[in-house]
């Protein structure tokens, strides 16, 4: 079989991977990515429609990286003339979430917001029921994850950049001062540089790569987990902002579902509420039924603008390290980049900036001066806490 070549290889077509090869194609590179199945299929963690976009962070680290994220994807929205973020404003409370505090960070960074007492919430809301203050910050929003994809391997092809599909990866081996990996099928292709992007699936790949053990070890766990999520109806046709609410018991997030409900009702799920698995390679779809029971129950309790019972459901991935910071760091030619998809999703464009920026520097070192230090191997940690 002839052997292919690339300048660069992506490996995985989700929203990190997309995000650097339209970065790295733009800048003038020669980019081959290789999907194992299709862009933003429901294997990884890019499909369907709905992902919250919102600046509500509790470390000030995350908002600033939000609103230089938001520049990119205005960026990609001009270029594919779409709307990717869709405008809804979010809403944040509970005992555990600390609104007030959300608040301040959004003071510091200049992020428009309010700080609402309970009444005030609840006669702005009444399809919520809140039990403390409620932080709102009306540039918030849902981001189609699908159609983002999309456009972002459009934009990369458009720039010279090739997709291979069905390339499941099973090899990656040194060859003189680059990498040859190899295809479940037989394929091949030698590559200069490789980026390796590839969500929850990154457990099982990082067994292929040939890493020295001293980068190995200094790489935080990678926990991957089946999460759930649900579509409930809404009784009344108000304006539904996204949410996360945390208190005592239980953390949960909710948005409004886009194509994935058929617009007609909002999609809620338990945070960190699915079984764990070793990678994405471990999936089986199924839905936990206990964790079904709780999160009805939760909406009964706190959401009376919402039919308690569940139209549709289904599971999807989470990728995260023990402190919510994202991975992104380069060895040799080898780039690793796990953008969390716990909560990676409203960085994409900014994380393939720095993905390609790390990837086609002179060397690995002059490429870890590119990254923000909570995302190195043996990282000072800035902690996400979402």
């Amino acid at each position: 079989m002839d052997v292919d070549h690339s300048q660069y290889v992506v490996v995985g077509a989700g929203l990190a991977g997309a995000a650097t090869a339209w970065q790295l194609a733009a800048a003038g590179h020669e980019v081959t990515i290789v999907e194992r199945g299709t862009p933003a299929d429901e294997g990884g963690s890019s499909h369907g429609s709905a992902r919250i976009f919102r600046y509500a962070y509790p470390s000030e680290f995350y908002t600033r990286l939000v609103a230089r994220s938001r520049a990119l994807w205005s960026q990609l929205e001009a270029a594919s003339a779409q709307t990717l973020i869709s405008s809804t404003g979010a809403v944040d409370w509970g005992l555990e979430r600390d609104p007030a505090a959300l608040a301040a960070v959004l003071e510091r960074v200049g992020i428009e917001h309010e700080l609402l007492s309970q009444e005030e919430a609840t006669a702005r809301w009444p399809q919520f029921n809140f039990e403390t203050k409620v932080l709102w910050h009306p540039q918030a929003g849902v981001i189609d994850s699908e159609r983002s994809v999309e456009a972002m391997v459009v934009q990369a092809q458009r720039n010279g950049a090739r997709l291979l599909t069905d390339w499941d990866l099973t090899a990656v081996e040194r060859r003189g001062h680059g990498y040859t990996l190899r295809s479940a099928d037989g394929r091949r292709i030698d590559a200069e540089r490789v980026i390796v992007a590839a969500g929850g699936w990154l457990p099982k790949l990082l067994d292929l790569l040939p890493l020295p053990s001293a980068f190995r070890a200094g790489l935080p766990h990678i926990e991957v987990r089946q999460e759930q999520a649900y579509h409930f109806r809404y009784r009344e046709n108000h304006r539904w902002p996204t949410f996360i609410h945390k208190n005592l018991q239980i953390q949960t997030y909710g948005l409004p579902g886009g194509r994935d409900a058929d617009f007609q009702g909002l999609k809620v799920a338990e945070f960190n509420g699915g079984k764990l698995l070793h990678s994405a390679a471990d999936q089986d779809g199924v839905v936990d039924a206990k964790n079904r029971d709780r999160v009805i129950n939760y909406v009964r309790r706190h959401h009376p603008g919402l039919d308690p019972t569940p139209y549709a459901e289904t599971t999807c991935l989470f990728t995260n390290t023990p402190n919510e910071d994202f991975v992104l760091d380069r060895c040799e030619g080898l780039t690793i980049l796990s953008p969390c998809s716990g909560h990676g999703a409203k960085f994409a464009p900014l994380i393939g900036a720095l993905a390609a920026g790390v990837a086609s520097a002179a060397d690995a070192t002059a490429g870890r001066t590119l990254v923000p230090e909570p995302f190195l191997t043996g990282n000072t940690p800035a902690g996400a806490a979402r």
